[in-house]
């Protein structure tokens, strides 16, 4: 199995704009999220390359240390946004905030994510010198992401302190 070698990377907050809706991953929402999303991106923004952004945003870091399938989060389909001006009334914005990332490259197919991120939870992170921090969690989807394919790529950021 391959040792996971982060990138450490801090940013200095940037906006999103997409759509969101609360979820639980035993009622996971996020292919009607997406479904819902990717139409609104091409009316507005065409069909351009744009690096498309999965987010998680959890109430507090609870949700990790007594982790319950059933308990709900916010999950945002989302691009980067260039310019707040130029909004569409069909999106909101995501605002992240500052802070350090450790950033996983992945590759593999969507169904296999979960065993990657079991991985950095249960060994990764506890093994590392940082702690999880209480921001929005991203899996960034440029180029080389191809859903749910064996060959697809993604990155996969961490909030840590």
């Amino acid at each position: 199995m391959k040792v996971l070698n982060p990138k450490i990377y801090k940013t200095e907050g940037f906006s999103l704009i997409g759509i969101s809706t609360e979820m639980s991953f035993a009622e996971n929402k996020t292919a009607k999220l997406w479904q819902e999303f990717i139409p609104l991106k091409i009316a507005n923004f065409g069909k351009k390359q744009i690096d498309l952004f999965s987010v998680e945003v959890y109430k507090d870091l609870s949700f990790f240390s007594n982790f319950n399938p059933t308990a709900n989060f916010r999950k945002w389909a989302a691009i980067k946004n260039e310019d707040l001006e130029k909004i569409p009334s069909a999106l909101e914005i995501l605002k992240i905030p500052a802070g350090k990332y450790a950033i996983f490259n992945y590759k593999g197919s969507s169904s296999e994510a979960p065993q990657f991120y079991q991985r950095i939870f249960q060994q990764w992170l506890p093994t590392s010198k940082f702690r999880l921090d209480s921001r929005p969690h991203l899996a960034i989807m440029g180029e080389k992401y191809k859903n749910n394919d064996p060959t697809s790529e993604e990155e996969i950021w961490i909030p840590i302190q």
